[in-house]
């Protein structure tokens, strides 16, 4: 969005405008399991920027993704999901991506995709940095956030926590497996996805938050507009999300609904979350900031820390 505000895009400008390769999406019609080949049917819409923004786009997520034949489309074009220790890039990984047919024509439905990758990519291209150094350059150093990257150097490396998972009812290292839990300190360090694989801690994500809650400033650093962040916090899916939040552009926000449900915090309250099981929540109207980082990994382990010290925090405040 600081892109945005210096007029380089607008939302509703198809993707295929920056990158070719999303010219002419394709939906996907028949899928046969034996072999994995497909057939498609031409979209009657173009991925927008928008769509990308609120996982509406039609886009898939490879390994983690609901569908079965996506998984194996996926894995079967080469397509990074999340993170990687080889030497891949996300201008390398979103071309293939490119290719791809979708789940259902764009901004029909909400699924949850790499869209976000095809932004990182797009910030590369608009700004003409790797990601991370924008990154780097326009939020993390002017807000202080020394801590957040995509991969951590040897002083940081023994402050990263190990990710667990719970296995015979005890916690233990979580393996390796379509990725390599280490990997923001080993391999090749060339993968900077748009919507996975920074590191981070409680702290550095606190000052991230107040920036929202203070209209886009930190610090004395101005990183967003008021109108932007006014912008961002609306809802961008009609009525494609559930109704105790509704989904803006990178958050989830807290509806009426969401606050007779309980322990969700007041209306307009934003919050989302990370793969190794980190929550965090910032509410404008109480200028609460929750955060709450398990590094752990595994579905069905029982784990309710999340709505719990949410539920818990609210009910503190007098």
């Amino acid at each position: 969005m600081i892109l945005w505000e210096e007029g380089k895009f607008r939302l509703d400008d198809p993707i295929s405008k920056y990158i070719p390769e999303f010219k002419n999406p394709q939906v996907l019609n028949t899928f046969r399991y034996a072999d994995t080949t497909f057939s498609t049917r031409p979209s009657s819409r173009e991925i927008t920027i928008r769509h990308l923004l609120t996982h509406t786009s039609g886009l898939g997520y490879g390994v983690i993704d609901g569908d079965e034949r996506m998984k194996m489309i996926y894995h079967k074009a080469g397509v990074v999901d999340l993170f990687t220790t080889e030497k891949v890039t996300i201008e390398e990984s979103v071309k293939r991506l490119a290719k791809l047919p979708l789940h259902h024509e764009p901004g029909t439905k909400y699924t949850y995709s790499e869209g976000l990758d095809v932004l990182g990519y797009l910030v590369e291209i608009i700004s003409g940095k790797p990601f991370d150094v924008f990154l780097k350059e326009r939020i993390f150093d002017p807000l202080g956030m020394n801590d957040t990257r995509f991969y951590i150097n040897e002083a940081q490396a023994p402050r990263l926590v190990t990710v667990h998972t719970r296995k015979d009812n005890k916690w233990a290292s979580y393996p390796v497996t379509f990725y390599d839990p280490a990997y923001p300190k080993s391999g090749a360090k060339t993968f900077f996805s748009g919507g996975a694989g920074l590191s981070s801690t409680t702290e550095d994500y606190a000052k991230f938050l107040q920036m929202y809650l203070n209209g886009g400033i930190y610090n004395g650093k101005r990183i967003l507009s008021p109108h932007t962040i006014h912008t961002m916090m609306q809802n961008q899916v009609g009525d494609l999300w559930n109704g105790d939040r509704y989904h803006g552009i990178g958050f989830g926000v807290v509806t009426d609904r969401g606050v007779a449900t309980g322990g969700m915090g007041s209306k307009g309250t934003f919050d989302w979350g990370g793969y190794f099981n980190t929550q965090y929540f910032a509410d404008p109207e109480t200028g609460i900031i929750g955060l709450i980082f398990k590094q752990t990994s595994g579905a069905g382990n029982g784990d309710e820390t999340g709505w719990k010290f949410r539920q818990m925090v609210f009910t503190l405040v007098e």
